[in-house]
């Protein structure tokens, strides 16, 4: 015959670890933030851009929304083979 004492029907021994993991999800779930440096915003503000470039980005921008972009995947590697190699 087992006797239980008051109260002991209740008790749950996980409790204590349960809480603490609902207080770990809840302090884990965090906004994201962006910080932009004195350093990057003066370059932002520094001198209008070329018109050339401008005109390039928007044909870009056009292109991928449009689906035309077309990226050169042999060039793209050479490119990086060539950064990495000048880094060693």
């Amino acid at each position: 015959m087992k006797i239980n004492r008051p109260n002991q029907a209740s008790l749950n021994p996980y409790q204590k670890q349960w809480n603490n993991q609902a207080e770990v999800k809840s302090t884990k779930q965090s906004k994201d933030k962006l910080e932009i440096s004195d350093q990057a915003k003066q370059m932002q503000e520094s001198g209008p851009t070329d018109a050339a470039r401008n005109k390039l980005v928007e044909k870009i921008k056009t292109d991928v929304q449009t689906g035309n972009y077309q990226v050169d995947s042999k060039r793209t590697a050479q490119k990086m083979i060539d950064f990495w190699s000048t880094k060693g």
